[in-house]
């Protein structure tokens, strides 16, 4: 199984054997946990269940998490530490067991994979940003209508917006895929992957890794 969940630390450069600068985004994959393995008997589907980035208990020693999260990582066979973050991920053939740890280590040098994380919120955006609209001419008594999107309206017939029409409301904060992008660097002792290009998210945001679903021929 090639998919792990991580965390982005921010991006840097690299140089090749070339000497030439390669853009790359470092981020913590791993150590994870597997803690359920779904299986078409009993669930319809089959996938593996992770856990990642460990908790530590409160002063007085309690659980940060609640009572059925912590049934679920304490159930009988099955004591793992406090684990705030868990994802499903769809595989074809079942190569790991509950209880197993995984790192980075499970990706090589020249991998292709896909990142998953949640784009950084915008808030409320106009149509230049969100949908790359053009500004109107600041001539001809134009004062303070530069960035207006203009007109909407559809004459008489329908004599309504027309759903999906482009406007300005809230923007960023989705969940996004990056695909096919190249592993440069695995650093297993520290859990670390080098990936070229930029991955969604702030820095600190939770990204899910898995093996590349396209690649460029």
């Amino acid at each position: 199984m090639k998919g792990i969940i991580g965390k982005k630390v921010g991006m840097t450069q690299i140089f090749d054997t070339d000497g030439k600068v390669i853009p790359v985004t470092v981020i913590q994959a791993g150590p994870c946990y597997v803690t359920q393995i779904r299986t078409a008997e009993n669930d319809g589907y089959t996938a593996v269940q992770l856990g990642f980035d460990e908790l530590p208990p409160k002063r007085n020693g309690s659980s940060r998490l609640n009572k059925p999260k912590q049934g679920h990582l304490k159930r009988s066979g099955l004591n793992l530490p406090d684990l705030r973050v868990l994802r499903e991920f769809r595989v074809k053939t079942l190569d790991v067991e509950e209880g197993q740890q995984l790192n980075a280590a499970i990706f090589e040098r020249g991998d292709r994979i896909d990142v998953i994380g949640t784009s950084k919120g915008r808030g409320f955006a106009g149509t230049i940003k969100r949908h790359n609209f053009n500004r109107g001419p600041k001539t001809h008594g134009q004062s303070d209508r530069e960035r207006a999107p203009g007109s909407i309206g559809s004459t008489t017939t329908p004599g309504r917006v027309l759903k999906g029409t482009r406007m300005g409301g809230r923007m960023g904060g989705d969940r996004v895929t990056v695909q096919n992008l190249e592993v440069v660097e695995v650093d297993a002792d520290k859990n670390l992957l080098a990936v070229r290009g930029s991955v969604p998210g702030a820095r600190g945001g939770i990204l899910l890794i898995r093996e590349a679903r396209k690649t460029h021929r």
